[in-house]
């Protein structure tokens, strides 16, 4: 469950600006890793390829970068919650950065602030700012501008 619950168009408006914490952390593990590039068919060797991978440039697998970044739809709604309105959909999202590579057994968490509210046709579009971050460092993992719209 979310730790914040935006009720309506005035709650959402007065939030922007707002930083609404961080999820819980999650550890990478070469499972997830396997099962997302089964689903993506990205079989790239420095993500499942162990062996090869530990000897490889990051010493070990890394997760993939759309993993990273799909991680947010985990983390997001333990942070945040948006109600009183008939739908939420996912707009797409604007930059998307890769700042720091996660390898296997790493621990990554998600934190969330709203940067922008517009009005659409039928409602209102926001701009939350997601920031994966990586356990012991200084640099994230990933940062997300993420849209959704509200009818």
């Amino acid at each position: 469950m979310a730790e914040t619950i935006l009720n309506g168009l005035d709650e959402v408006r007065a939030a922007v600006g707002t930083h609404f914490g961080y999820s819980d952390w999650i550890t990478i593990t070469q499972d997830r890793v396997q099962r997302f590039a089964d689903a993506t068919g990205d079989h790239q060797w420095i993500h499942v390829d162990v062996e090869r991978a530990n000897a490889g440039p990051f010493g070990g697998p890394i997760a993939h970068g759309y993993l990273t970044l799909s991680l947010s739809n985990y983390f997001l709604p333990q942070i945040v919650s948006v109600e009183g309105f008939a739908m939420g959909i996912n707009y797409g999202t604007g930059k998307v950065r890769f700042l720091s590579p996660v390898k296997v057994g790493a621990r990554v968490r998600g934190g969330a602030e709203l940067v922008r509210v517009d009005d659409v046709a039928g409602g209102i579009q926001t701009m939350m700012r997601i920031t994966i971050e990586l356990e012991g460092s200084e640099k994230p993992a990933c940062v997300i501008e993420s849209l959704s719209r509200y009818l």
